[in-house]
């Protein structure tokens, strides 16, 4: 049985629009037939650069194109970045059901190999950007490697895997996996189909010990309407490094507006992000 999402996770998993142009912009494959966008900034030598990751059931240019966007503000700055669809998302090889936390960090740090490896990248200089679910990723991803990333920034970001995604999901739906071993789920533009081993994983990860072993810089950014807004100031006590900002954006939503008429909240999402980077990195 198909369960219809929630409207509450449905934004998180809301079809992202097409990317913005860039000649900048190269289309890569990764190990494990991981599909991604690398924006390297023309005639850039030895940049720094930011690994984007998405969020629940979303792609790599994100609800709004916003990391499209971000990717090519970004580059103005003169910072190179590299934005993945998780496997089993977007262009990416394998299985949506197969999906979990420990997939989507593997497939994060393979990206980040990438990345790094790149000619005219300064691997000394690496940010790292997470989207609502990503967010708690990228929050974990930094926290595995902390001689890695040097700047950290969430926007929406989950702050307990567990609670928010099994609450938005929804008892029923979650009680279903754990009998049957799969679920359905509607998220109003694409059904997908998780297993058991989703709602497992988790369990098994802890965001907010994430910042015991992170040392860098962070920047959470979430909308005052929106359930996020519920973690930054707590994870921001938490975090070791300098500097440090927290930033609410008054009326905000899950997605900063970024499917209206009107842009600027997005916009200045993408601004602040891309300062940040600058200011960091």
């Amino acid at each position: 049985m198909t369960r219809r999402l929630p409207a509450s996770l449905a934004l998180l998993a809301v079809l992202a629009l097409p990317a913005v142009a860039s000649a900048a912009e190269t289309v890569v494959t990764l190990d494990g037939g991981i599909a991604g966008t690398l924006n390297l900034p023309e005639g850039a030598s030895r940049a720094p650069a930011v690994l984007m990751l998405h969020g629940f059931g979303s792609s790599r240019d994100e609800v709004g194109g916003m990391y499209a966007r971000e990717a090519a503000a970004l580059a103005k700055e003169g910072i190179a970045s590299l934005r993945i669809d998780f496997r089993g998302f977007g262009k990416s090889d394998g299985d949506t059901g197969a999906t979990t936390i420990d997939g989507q960090l593997e497939d994060a740090r393979v990206a980040a190999d990438f990345l790094a490896g790149q000619p005219g990248i300064d691997a000394k200089r690496l940010g790292i950007l997470g989207f609502s679910l990503g967010g708690g990723v990228a929050t974990l991803t930094a926290a595995a490697e902390p001689a890695r990333f040097k700047s950290l920034v969430t926007w929406s970001s989950v702050g307990d895997f567990a609670k928010d995604l099994k609450g938005s999901i929804g008892e029923k739906a979650v009680a279903t996996a754990e009998k049957e071993g799969v679920v359905g789920l509607d998220l109003g533009w694409r059904t997908i189909v998780l297993k058991k081993g989703f709602f497992d994983s988790l369990d098994a990860h802890k965001i907010e010990t994430a910042f015991a072993t992170y040392p860098g810089a962070y920047l959470a950014i979430a909308g005052s309407k929106d359930f996020s807004a519920a973690y930054p100031e707590g994870f921001a006590k938490l975090a070791k490094g300098l500097p440090k900002e927290v930033w609410i954006v008054p009326e905000g939503d899950h997605i900063f507006g970024s499917l209206g008429d009107d842009q600027a909240m997005a916009n200045g999402v993408i601004e602040k992000t891309s300062a940040w980077f600058k200011k960091t990195l």
